[in-house]
């Protein structure tokens, strides 16, 4: 599987993410929260997005760097949920805290988040 995160991948439609919001189930690992929602239709697995609120990082190069930082976290350990799940899904990663963090803690948060992820879909799957 190549670790790259192309355009196919990218949550962007307005409407899916008010759905994924509306809809969507949520884990959270300070200082990263995950909305997913399992769908149907699309042509990938996973659709991600990346959110970074202005109330806490008022600088636009703050939260841009933010995402850069999340999105980089995600590309690189997403291979561990294309691999154990089944099913698209639609994923969106809010940032909580109020300090710009450094990739590494970036990187184990992500992870923690797509661990506990996986855990509750496995459980959800076994009570269905």
């Amino acid at each position: 599987m190549r670790s790259t995160f192309p355009k196919e991948e990218k949550l962007k439609h307005q409407k899916q993410i008010q759905e994924v919001f509306a809809k969507g189930s949520s884990v959270t690992v300070f200082p990263l929260k995950l909305l997913y929602l399992k769908w149907e239709r699309g042509d990938s697995n996973f659709k991600a997005g990346f959110s970074v609120p202005k109330r806490n990082f008022k600088s636009a190069v703050e939260r841009n760097r933010l995402k850069r930082l999340l999105r980089e976290a995600y590309r690189l350990n997403k291979h561990g949920i294309f691999n154990k799940t089944e099913g698209n899904y639609a994923l969106m990663f809010l940032y909580l805290g109020k300090e710009l963090p450094s990739f590494p803690d970036v990187e184990r948060n992500m992870r923690s988040v797509l661990s506990k992820f996986l855990s509750r879909e496995a459980n959800e799957k076994a009570d269905s």
